[in-house]
């Protein structure tokens, strides 16, 4: 069962999606019922399989396990495998997806093909995070953003169009230098399996072009070409600015896939690719990425603060989030990288309940707006707890996760530059001012809308959704090495990796001073 575990999880909402596709026909309420009900058992199907990866993951063993490996197209390899690093994001989309489904029990317009486009992205994100080949990864990468610009571009927003098209073409025309460099890689290597493409040296000797001169030579050239793809996907300042939009004309759901799931991909990208392969290029160009984060963590802050549609601020927040995670991977120490990975799946289950929080009012007036609310607490009492626990594990409060990811990430980015960790250290005040700034117009006071004396509190459905995130959320607070022991080993194994391929490289001691 081990020799096709990762392909079982990975295939099994693809399956369900060809079910509906092939047999659920009509649009009445029993077939938008039955679509919705296929979904969810699909999902908790593989959440439940996927705990089998994770309780018979060795965390000692640094190595890719549960390694399939098949012949598949013209000499490619159809090859799956997790590691420390991996597993864990893997754990991460077949816990969210269930709760997505349950998140879009409401929707009635075309419900077969939403549910058959929410299944199939999560095939494809499982299979990112599983790909050990360089086209099969590549082909996992932009296949998942098919989907989701049709998530975006059909039950979206009113300007849902050009959300989605904005989404599509910023994400794809990145990644198509990381294709250019993979042709490179496999030219050079002669080989796209992803574990052998981790231990060859590829070329890092400098050298000049129109008068330029290239520290770290090809290495630095294949490390922008990714770099180009992986920062649009977190997305990183200045290329973040079809986040925002993205966010506020998706579906609810497709915000909570998008927040929670989809941006880790850039910073997955990062640790199994720029890192471990290119070592050259990113110690090179560390100070400029570190400068790029925190300036991403200061000014999206400083925007969020002026955002008047909810969904827009949280956007803006997940940027400025994601500045702690480039930070803490090009940090390469031990808590940077801890805290990085520790921030992705924190950010998953905080951000994507704070896009939860925003769907259930949303449901009830049918505006984002901040000023069309106030009060909330006179009639919507569990829902302002629930609001405000995630407003405060957003925040950093010690005891939530949030409060983990980002001590870890400033402690490990202190080790390398003091001055970055300073102005990182001020985002923790800036994110309390726009997070607890929204939560008192929204909740407190009094309640003199007239539009909102009738609205209800959170039914047992959305209690049920929040229940495993509440969860979550306090028990990674609580106790962090429920994370940590399985990805330290990984982490420790990249971080000596990095560090002996820098010690060999030619250019080994202007790297590491640049670094």
């Amino acid at each position: 069962m081990n020799d096709s575990l990762l392909s079982l999880v990975t295939f099994i909402p693809a399956l369900a999606a060809a079910i509906l596709a092939i047999f659920l026909r009509g649009e009445e309420a029993a077939a938008q019922r039955n679509a919705k009900w296929v979904a969810m058992v699909a999902t908790v199907i593989t959440f439940l399989v996927s705990l089998a990866i994770l309780f018979e993951f060795d965390p000692s063993n640094t190595g890719f396990q549960f390694v399939e490996e098949r012949e598949w197209l013209m000499g490619l390899k159809y090859k799956l495998g997790v590691d420390g690093i991996s597993v864990l994001f893997v754990m991460l989309t077949t816990f969210m997806m269930p709760l997505v489904i349950a998140a879009s029990w409401n929707v009635t317009h075309r419900v077969k093909e939403y549910m058959i486009a929410f299944l199939l992205l999560e095939t494809l994100m499982l299979g990112v995070f599983m790909a050990l080949d360089l086209v099969l990864f590549y082909l996992f990468f932009e296949a998942g953003l098919i989907p989701m610009f049709l998530i975006i571009g059909i039950w979206g927003g009113k300007d849902r169009i050009y959300a989605s098209f904005k989404f599509f073409l910023y994400t794809f025309l990145g990644s198509v230098l990381m294709l250019v460099a993979m042709v490179a890689m496999f030219a050079e290597a002669g080989t796209t399996d992803i574990p052998m493409l981790m231990n060859h040296e590829f070329a890092s000797e400098s050298f000049s072009v129109l008068g330029i001169h290239i520290v770290g030579g090809m290495q630095t050239i294949m490390f922008l070409a990714f770099f180009a793809s992986f920062a649009v996907k977190m997305p990183m300042w200045p290329v973040h600015t079809w986040l925002p939009d993205a966010h506020v004309q998706a579906p609810t759901a497709g915000s909570v896939v998008l927040a929670a799931i989809l941006l880790k991909m850039g910073g997955y990208g990062f640790l199994r690719f720029s890192l471990p392969m290119f070592p050259v290029g990113s110690a090179v160009l560390t100070d400029f990425i570190l400068w790029l984060s925190v300036i991403a963590v200061v000014y999206t802050s400083l925007v969020a603060l002026v955002q008047e549609d909810m969904k827009k601020l949280i956007a803006y927040s997940s940027v400025a989030h994601m500045g702690y995670v480039t930070m803490g991977i090009f940090a390469a120490n031990q808590q940077g990288i801890d805290g990085a990975i520790f921030q992705m799946l924190s950010h998953g289950f905080i951000s994507g309940a704070l896009f939860l929080c925003v769907g259930v009012i949303y449901d009830r007036m049918h505006t984002r707006e901040i000023d069309a609310y106030g009060g909330l607490v006179n009639r919507m009492p569990a829902y302002a707890l629930i609001f405000m626990f995630f407003t405060m594990a957003n925040v950093g409060l010690p005891g939530t996760s949030g409060f983990v990811g980002e001590f870890l990430t400033i402690m490990g980015v202190f080790q390398v530059n003091t001055w970055i960790a300073l102005f990182a250290a001020s985002g923790v005040i800036f994110s309390a001012g726009y997070a607890l700034w929204l939560y008192r117009r929204v909740v407190f006071g009094d309640l003199i809308k007239e539009s909102l004396r009738t609205i209800s509190d959170m039914t047992p459905r959305e209690r049920w959704i929040f229940a495993p995130l509440v969860a979550m959320t306090l028990i990674l607070g609580v106790y962090p090495p429920l994370i940590t022991d399985i990805i330290g080993p990984s982490v420790e194994a990249l971080i000596h990796n990095y560090e002996t391929a820098l010690a060999q490289s030619p250019i080994g001691d202007a790297a590491m001073a640049s670094h």
